[in-house]
């Protein structure tokens, strides 16, 4: 028997999964394999530190991001005193499930199905189908860990709201990537915001050393990600690279309110909703989603009371709640309308703006020690907001 079945193999449940078993409990793994989730591939210093994370990882180091407008004006943002690591999905997922293996984590290959109880013996089993026999098979556990991404079949199961969830439809293509040119730097992400690419949302260039990941996201059902996408390359000059991988798939962008049963499952990564408002960013929220939903799980399990399963997302939301509050805030203000994503862009023309947003990111904390900086960018914020200045002013 298992303390802890951890469904789905992603950076989320790869992490939990190891930091049970260095922890010394019997771990099972369970991973569809063979998915690879559209990602930008973007990660801070942070998480690098945070989850021992080696630069023989990284495909590229991104010194540069470069914020396009709908008409097309941009501004090149720096990246000051460090870099932006970029992975590769198809490699990175391998290699957190590989370490976790290492970590003593038992790893199975299948697809959920369900969760059966006993209720008078007090037992409950996995149940899924094996990726090799087709065969239903079924791991018995004490506790579960639902990381199987955001249309998970385990938080729709079985935990209250969990078949609600907010979703961006995310789709982008892997191509070889071309040289350095006018329109493209091995260095630099670009973010396009454009109605015509992403009505509610975003289009990246993001390079990946050999090759690029070119994409976009939407809430919007009715847009053709693929037709978008091919506006995003012709506009990027990137129409021309061979294509070699196409990946679509639903990203959250709100958490849920109840991550866990109150029984015996707890959500964490996507499943949880944590993917941050504005910037789509997902990686690093989910390893730490990943490993706060094991430490609740070694809480519950060390004291026999079930209520220590919340501790996953009371833990998480302590650190993050104000930033995807205030990312959410800044969606809801900047990605309604053209006119409006063309004041967002100016904005980031300001210095004050690029190095608190930086710094915010690098280190996954709200900057409060520039009071005056907080203040001028309130103030040149509420004018855009206002219509008080054109939308090119900045």
């Amino acid at each position: 028997m298992y303390d802890v079945v951890v469904v789905g193999g992603g950076p989320s449940g790869a992490t939990a999964a190891e930091d049970l078993a260095r922890s010394g409990h019997r771990v099972a793994l369970l991973d569809r394999e063979g998915r690879i989730k559209p990602c930008g591939g973007a990660i801070p210093p942070r998480l690098m530190q945070d989850f021992d994370i080696g630069e023989d990882q990284l495909v590229a180091k991104v010194n540069t991001a470069r914020m396009i407008s709908p008409t097309g004006r941009h501004v090149d943002i720096p990246i000051e005193n460090g870099f932006v690591g970029m992975v590769d999905r198809k490699d990175f997922d391998p290699f957190l499930r590989a370490r976790a293996e290492a970590a003593g984590a038992v790893r199975f290959t299948g697809t959920f199905v369900r969760i059966d109880r006993d209720k008078k013996a007090k037992k409950r089993w996995v149940v899924y189908r094996d990726k090799e026999t087709g065969e239903e098979r079924q791991l018995e556990t004490r506790l579960i860990i639902g990381a199987d991404g955001a249309n998970s079949r385990v938080a729709r199961d079985e935990i209250p709201g969990g078949d609600k969830v907010p979703l961006v439809f995310a789709y982008h293509e892997i191509i070889a990537a071309p040289e350095k040119n006018d329109l493209y730097d091995p260095m630099r992400c670009d973010v396009i915001y454009d109605g015509a690419i992403s009505p509610d949302f975003y289009g990246w260039v993001f390079p990946h050393g050999g090759t690029t990941s070119v994409g976009m996201g939407t809430y919007i059902q009715s847009v053709n990600l693929k037709e978008a996408t091919a506006a995003l390359r012709q506009a990027s000059g990137l129409a021309d690279c061979e294509t070699l991988r196409k990946e679509g798939a639903p990203i959250p962008l709100k958490p849920l309110r109840f991550w866990d049963n109150a029984r015996d499952v707890v959500l964490a990564g996507d499943a949880a909703g944590v993917v941050a408002p504005s910037s789509g960013e997902g990686i690093y929220y989910a390893m730490v989603c990943g490993r706060v939903a094991a430490t609740a799980c070694a809480a519950t399990l060390k004291s026999g009371r079930i209520t220590d399963l919340a501790l996953a997302r009371r833990l998480f939301m302590k650190e993050h709640k104000t930033v995807f509050r205030v990312l959410g805030q800044m969606q809801d203000a900047y990605y309604k309308s053209d006119s409006r994503r063309e004041r967002f862009v100016s904005l980031c023309h300001d210095v004050d703006v690029q190095k608190l947003t930086f710094e915010a990111y690098m280190n996954k904390k709200l900057v409060k020690a520039r009071p005056l900086a907080h203040l001028k960018i309130g103030f040149k914020n509420a004018r855009h907001l206002l219509g008080l200045v054109r939308e090119t002013h900045v």
